[in-house]
C-alpha cells in the first residue's frame, strides 16, 4: 500500500492505520443500473461498528485480479478517499479484461486516522483566548510631607520632605533632604 502520508500533519500517535480488505457489495450482472459500491456509507450500513473518521489514503483492487492495477482493467471505476469505490455497470464497455459490460467485484483498504480528539482537526476544544482588559497608566501624584518641631534649647529641629511621583505603574520615591539643627 501507499504510505500513510500523515507524518507531516498529525501529532505522534495519530498516524493512519490501514484496514483489512473490505468487500460489502457485489455487482449484479443482470442489472444494468447496478454496479459495485464499496463506499464508506455502504460499509457503515453493513457494519455499524466500522468507523473511519478521517480517511487519508485508499487502495482499490479487483478481487479476481488483485495484482493488476485498476487502471489496467479497462473499467471506469472511481476510487477516492472522499467516498470509497464506485463502479456503475452502465459505464462499462464490452472488452477490457472481461467480455461483458459489467463491473468486476472490487475491494478496498482505507488508511484512517484514529478517532480520538487530538487526531481529528475540528474535534478538539479550541483554547480559550486570553481576556484583554485595557489598562491606563495611573495618574501622577505628588505628595509633600513636612514635619517641623519647635526649637527648644534641649531638642534639635528636624525637617523632612518626601516627594513621591508615580507614572506608568512604576513608583518613584525620593527623599529630598533631612536637616538637623
Amino acid at each position: 500500500p501507499a504510505s500513510n502520508g500523515s507524518s507531516c500533519c498529525f501529532p505522534t500517535g495519530c498516524e493512519c492505520i490501514w484496514t483489512d480488505w473490505i468487500d460489502v457489495s457485489y455487482p449484479d450482472s443482470s442489472d444494468r443500473n447496478g454496479g459495485d459500491y464499496e463506499t464508506f456509507q455502504n460499509i457503515q450500513k453493513k457494519n455499524s461498528s466500522w468507523v473511519c473518521e478521517k480517511p487519508v489514503n485508499i487502495t482499490c483492487r479487483a478481487t479476481k485480479f488483485p495484482t493488476v492495477p485498476i487502471a489496467s482493467l479497462g473499467q471506469k471505476v472511481k476510487c477516492d478517499v472522499e467516498t470509497g469505490l464506485t463502479c456503475n455497470n452502465r459505464d462499462q464497455q464490452i472488452g477490457g479484461i472481461i467480455p461483458m459490460p459489467v463491473c468486476l467485484n472490487y475491494e478496498i483498504r482505507v488508511c484512517c486516522i484514529p478517532d480520538i480528539p487530538e487526531c481529528i482537526p475540528g474535534h478538539t476544544t479550541p483554547p480559550v483566548p486570553p481576556v484583554l482588559t485595557p489598562t491606563t497608566p495611573p495618574e501622577s501624584t505628588s505628595a509633600v510631607s513636612t514635619t517641623t518641631a519647635r526649637p527648644t534649647p534641649s531638642k534639635p529641629t528636624t525637617t523632612t520632605t518626601i516627594i513621591t511621583t508615580t507614572t506608568e505603574s512604576t513608583p518613584v520615591s525620593s527623599t529630598l533632604g533631612t536637616t538637623t539643627t
